[in-house]
C-alpha cells in the first residue's frame, strides 16, 4: 500500500499534510487529536480484535491515553466498546458505521490533496477548497 505513481518531495508531503488538516477542521466533522486518529486508523487499518492493552502495546502508548482517546471517539459514534463474551474482564473496541464513513471522507481528502500538494506552482500561501464528491 502506497503512492506508486507519485514520489512526493518533503515539501509537497508536508503540503499534502497541511492541505488535508486544513480541509479536515473546515468541515462540520470532529477534530480528532494526532492519538485519537492514531487509535481509530489503526482499528479500521489492522486485523480485530483490539483491545486497550493492545492498542497501547501497538501504539507505545499508555492504556490510559488510549482510554481517553476511545472515550472521545465514542462520544462520536466513531468506535464502540464491547465486553469480550469470552472473557468478561477484557473489553473489545468494535468499529461503527460512522468511524468508517468518518475515515473514507478523510481518505477522500488526502487523495483529492494529492494533487493540489504536488502542483509545481501551488501557492503554499493560500488553502484551496478540497471539494469532495
Amino acid at each position: 500500500m502506497g503512492l506508486n505513481t507519485t514520489k512526493l518531495t518533503v515539501d509537497q508531503a508536508l503540503n499534502l499534510w497541511r492541505l488535508t488538516v486544513v480541509e479536515s477542521v473546515r468541515r462540520d466533522t470532529p477534530d480528532l487529536s494526532s492519538r485519537q486518529m492514531a487509535v481509530l486508523l489503526t482499528v479500521y487499518l489492522t486485523p480485530a480484535p483490539h483491545t486497550v492493552r493492545g492498542l497501547a502495546r501497538v501504539l507505545d502508548i499508555s492504556k490510559p491515553a488510549v482510554t481517553r482517546a476511545l472515550d472521545r471517539l465514542g462520544e462520536y459514534g466513531l468506535l464502540a466498546r464491547k465486553v469480550d463474551e469470552t472473557d468478561r474482564r477484557s473489553v473489545l473496541v468494535q468499529r461503527t458505521p460512522e468511524g468508517q464513513n468518518f475515515l473514507a471522507a478523510h481518505a477522500d481528502l488526502v487523495i483529492r490533496g494529492v494533487d493540489a500538494a504536488t502542483l509545481a506552482d501551488n501557492d503554499l500561501t493560500s488553502v484551496p477548497s478540497l471539494e469532495v464528491a
